[in-house]
C-alpha cells in the first residue's frame, strides 16, 4: 500500500471556520501544496524545506490514529493541508464512511479528484488576489464535477482588502448556485505570534457591516473562530 505525506493529525477540536464551524473534528493535514499564498498560515504544511517533518503514513496507520484520538467514536474528519487534494485519500475515506466517521475536505480548487465524490462536505476555497494566486477556472469546473455526488459543496474566501471583496462579488456571480461563506483575514501567520483580537473583531465588523450596506444578502459571514478561543491557527 502507498504512503501518504501527513504532516500532522491532531483533535479532536472545533472546526473553526466555514460551513463546519463549531464541530467537533479530528484534522488530517497532508503535506504539500501546488500553490504558494502571500499570507498561508501553515507554511510546515506546504513548502518543501519542511519535508522532512511530513511523516509517510498507509491509510490503515492515518485510520489507526483518527480511531485513538476519537476514541472510536465517530465524528468529522477534515482533510486540510496544504492541498490534500494531492494525494489519494480515496481508501481513507472509505474505511472511515464505512464506521459511521463523516469526512469533509478543503481545497483550493486547482486538482481534481474522483474522492471528491464520496465527500460529506467539499469546501472548495478559490483564492483571492492578496494570495499573490491566480484561480485556474478550467481546474475549478473539473473540481465541481468531480464532487457532483458530494454531500454538499460550498465556497468560502477570505477577505483582505477591497480588491478581495470585489473579487468575491465576481465569484459567486460565476457560480450563483453554490452557497458562499466569507471570513475576514488574519494578517498574522506566525502561530508563535500573538493575535491582535480587537483588530480581528474589527475586520469582522468592516466586513459585516459593508456587505449589509451593499445589500449582498446571498453570503454568510463568519470569523475564524479558532483565532478568536487559541489565539493560533489550530482548529481550521
Amino acid at each position: 500500500m502507498s504512503s501518504l505525506r501527513i504532516s500532522e493529525i491532531f483533535g479532536p477540536t472545533i472546526q473553526g471556520e466555514g460551513i463546519l464551524i463549531g464541530e467537533p473534528t479530528v484534522f488530517v493535514r497532508a503535506g504539500g501544496c501546488d500553490y504558494r499564498c502571500s499570507w498561508c498560515d501553515t507554511p510546515h504544511a506546504v513548502d518543501s524545506e519542511h519535508r522532512s517533518s511530513w511523516t509517510p503514513m498507509t491509510t490503515f496507520d492515518i485510520w489507526d490514529e483518527i480511531q485513538r484520538l476519537s476514541d472510536g467514536q465517530p465524528l468529522t474528519v477534515s482533510l486540510s493541508g496544504g492541498n490534500p487534494a494531492i494525494q489519494d485519500f480515496g481508501p481513507l475515506i472509505a474505511l472511515g464512511r464505512a464506521q459511521g466517521y463523516r469526512f469533509a475536505c478543503e481545497t483550493q480548487g486547482s486538482i481534481a479528484r474522483g474522492w471528491f465524490n464520496v465527500l460529506d462536505t467539499l469546501v472548495l476555497s478559490p483564492k483571492p488576489p492578496s494570495s499573490g494566486e491566480r484561480p485556474d477556472w478550467e481546474a475549478f469546473d473539473a473540481c465541481l464535477r468531480a464532487g457532483a455526488n458530494a454531500g454538499r459543496t460550498i465556497l468560502k474566501i477570505v477577505i483582505f482588502d477591497d480588491e478581495d471583496y470585489n473579487w468575491a462579488k465576481t465569484v459567486q456571480a460565476r457560480l450563483p448556485g453554490l452557497p458562499l461563506f466569507l471570513q475576514p483575514g488574519n494578517p498574522e501567520i506566525d502561530p508563535a505570534q500573538p493575535v491582535d483580537l480587537p483588530a480581528m473583531a474589527d475586520r469582522l465588523r468592516l466586513l459585516t457591516e459593508r456587505t449589509m450596506r451593499d445589500g449582498w444578502f446571498s453570503v454568510r459571514i463568519l470569523p475564524q473562530l479558532h483565532v478568536f478561543i487559541w489565539g493560533n491557527q489550530r482548529g481550521v
